[in-house]
């Protein structure tokens, strides 16, 4: 029996729960992994052997390998251990976020400063 889920319905919003966290556990893991300097090497080396380590689907890989942050959280992955791919690649969690947006770092940073975004926010506005 499917439980109910009153908060499935925010726009533009995943809610990483249980469901979700069974679906990304591996994608997860291997976010993980790499708060280990020797674990971020063997990823910077060769990404797509690193994954293929992992037992993940081929779309969160593909997810991964594009850096779609958007796609990954959709197929499971959290937020707080995404950040671990982009802490690899040296950027920031505000950067992470910008991009998920398709916003500069400098607007995603003003738009927050400012206050965040509108609750009828819905992506589709100018991006500065």
């Amino acid at each position: 029996m499917p439980l109910d889920k009153p908060y499935a319905g925010i726009p533009g919003t995943t809610i990483f729960d249980a469901e979700q966290s069974r679906k990304g556990y591996w994608l997860n893991q291997f976010c993980m992994s790499l708060m280990k300097a020797e674990n971020r090497e063997k990823f910077k080396a060769d990404e797509r052997a690193y994954l293929d380590q992992w037992p993940m689907s081929e779309d969160q890989k593909q997810a991964v390998l594009a850096r779609d942050l958007n796609r990954c959280i959709a197929l499971g992955g959290n937020i707080y251990f995404l950040a671990k791919i982009g802490a690899t690649d040296g950027k920031s969690f505000q950067q992470m976020a910008g991009s998920m947006t398709g916003m500069t770092e400098e607007a995603y940073r003003d738009m927050m400063v400012g206050g965040g975004r509108s609750a009828t926010w819905t992506g589709k506005e100018e991006k500065k």
